[in-house]
């Protein structure tokens, strides 16, 4: 079969859902049998989201070959279980760099660099995926909105697709059908406006995705369909669901991913059962019985933790409770009121995250829950914060420190990683993507892992624990129990007597999906049912 592609673009808002609605088309294609796979071009400038802040951003997401990405990849991961690559997230600044860097080394011939044709034809060559892997559906979501001046070589990218693959591409178009409160109605005024820009720049969407809080009638989807020159059967709304995972199943019941088998000249088939996927959304429906969880960080947003707050609801899930995660601010922990704060807390999740800012909170929030004995999992800098805390108050090394955050600490038990030294330039070079890790026979790592003695996880990090510092550690009682072969760098530590306390320097949120929840993430929310129980 030859190669499918379907575009993803978004009109009158942004943070309308289309990487959830991407996912879902490639979720319910892959239920039909298709090869598929997903990527996302973002128009910002930035090489990629590696430099950005998570208050801009949102979370940065890794994947195995060692690209930092938008968020959306993971959401395309965990929906479809696909192992996302750095062909997958596409930025401007990538296209443009590398139409500079061909300019530079004569590539051109000395003619005039424009933005059509150079931009727009390596935009196109990135979206039709000309690397050895095939695929019977490519499916583009382009970030940002319609009528966004540095979305327009993007939009003339697809226009000029659409006229050269004909029937082989569709456009998905995102859009927004408010409620005005006061007049008690639903408008469709938006969304006319924003099929007419996306018709100005010579693209007709095939199929329109309305997003609504409330249930739009045939009569007024009728409506929609005359004024944006769409099939009926081709508007489909979005309605607001208990969870983003019963978005696939909605999109199904409507018959989106039917209506671009037609219109691709696919025949449509039998609707597939899905039953992994039901099965899953029949736990979650039964999964009521709730459990506190509480996140220990600098960023007070959803997004900034986005794959370590679905890898938690997804292990709660199928240990068939609730996860209710509450976020507390580590700027402002203290001695006083860490107590408090983790009234009724079942687990405590030590976040990733770079910088000085809130790691004095962490460590005070680390040394309760040691002491306490409260089921705890360090992530990254979260490893790296119970590392410290553990040199400081049971080595009696009381100045310890990572020399991220102090360079003159007497005792850097964490420390910059040797190859990183040398490095100047901050994007793209630390420590990325996945790396194997040996586990030590018996420790409750090994066990979460269901007796697995290697294992491949992903990382994103420029500091390493000290191995100087090992012997002490472990005749302390705070064991390295994971280990990269290559390397010998400490990958897991654990404290074996507690009932669990565990820091890893990998990402394990990154590789964790809806049909496949990650084992650490399973034993740690069983950890913190089994300590409820017993409290």
């Amino acid at each position: 079969m030859q190669t499918k592609y379907i575009f993803v673009t978004g009109g009158v808002v942004s943070s309308l859902g289309k990487g959830i609605i991407s996912a879902s088309i490639g979720k319910l294609l892959q239920a039909r049998g298709y090869k598929i796979t997903i990527q996302k071009f973002d128009p910002y400038i930035n090489i990629d989201p590696g430099t950005l802040n998570p208050y801009e951003h949102g979370e940065c997401y890794v994947t195995a070959d060692g690209m930092e990405t938008d968020l959306d990849l993971g959401h395309y991961e965990r929906f479809t279980g696909i192992e996302t690559t750095r062909h997958n997230s596409i930025t401007t600044g990538r296209i443009y760099k590398t139409v500079i860097d061909r300019e530079r080394h004569g590539d051109y011939l000395g003619k005039t660099i424009q933005v059509v044709p150079h931009i727009t034809d390596e935009i196109k060559r990135r979206m039709l995926r000309d690397d050895d892997e095939t695929f019977d559906f490519i499916i583009t979501e382009v970030g940002g909105t319609i009528g966004d001046i540095e979305s327009a070589p993007f939009m003339e990218a697809i226009r000029q697709l659409r006229w050269q693959l004909g029937h082989d591409a569709v456009c998905v178009h995102l859009t927004y059908v408010p409620y005005l409160k006061a007049a008690d109605e639903l408008k469709t005024k938006p969304t006319q406006h924003s099929v007419k820009e996306l018709q100005s720049m010579g693209i007709q969407p095939d199929i329109l995705v309305l997003r609504t809080e409330r249930h739009l009638d045939d009569a007024m989807r009728l409506k929609v369909a005359s004024f944006c020159n769409v099939d009926l059967e081709c508007v489909v709304q979005s309605e607001d669901m208990p969870s983003i995972y019963e978005v696939p199943v909605n999109m199904q019941r409507q018959g989106l991913d039917a209506a671009i088998l037609r219109k691709i000249g696919i025949p449509v088939g039998e609707t597939p059962q899905m039953a992994p996927w039901h099965k899953f959304l029949e736990k979650q429906r039964k999964a009521t019985r709730e459990i506190n969880i509480a996140l220990i960080g600098k960023y007070d947003l959803q997004d900034a933790y986005k794959s370590i707050r679905e890898s938690l609801n997804l292990a709660g899930i199928y240990n068939e409770v609730k996860t209710c995660l509450h976020f507390v601010n580590s700027e402002y922990i203290t001695t006083e009121n860490i107590a408090s704060k983790l009234d009724g807390i079942a687990g405590v999740i030590i976040c990733p995250g770079f910088g000085q800012r809130g790691i004095e909170g962490k460590i005070t929030a680390i040394e309760y829950c040691r002491n306490n004995d409260v089921p705890t999992f360090g992530i990254c800098l979260g490893m790296q914060m119970m590392v410290i805390e553990f040199a400081r108050n049971v080595l009696g090394h009381k100045d310890a420190n990572s020399c991220e955050m102090n360079a003159n600490t007497t005792h850097p038990v964490i420390d910059l990683m040797e190859e990183q030294k040398a490095i100047k330039e901050m994007g793209g070079t630390m420590r990325l993507g996945a790396y194997d890790c040996e586990l030590r026979e018996g420790c409750k790592t090994y066990k979460a892992y269901n007796g697995k003695s290697s294992i491949k996880e992903r990382h994103r990090h420029r500091y390493e624990f000290n191995n100087k510092y090992l012997s002490e550690f472990e005749a302390a009682g705070m064991k390295c129990v994971g280990i990269n072969p290559a390397t010998s760098l400490a990958e897991i530590i654990e404290i074996p007597e507690k009932q669990w306390y565990i820091g890893t320097q990998f990402h394990p949120e990154y590789s964790s999906t809806v049909l496949h929840p990650h084992p650490l993430f399973m034993s740690f929310i069983k950890a913190c049912i089994d300590g409820t129980a017993e409290a």
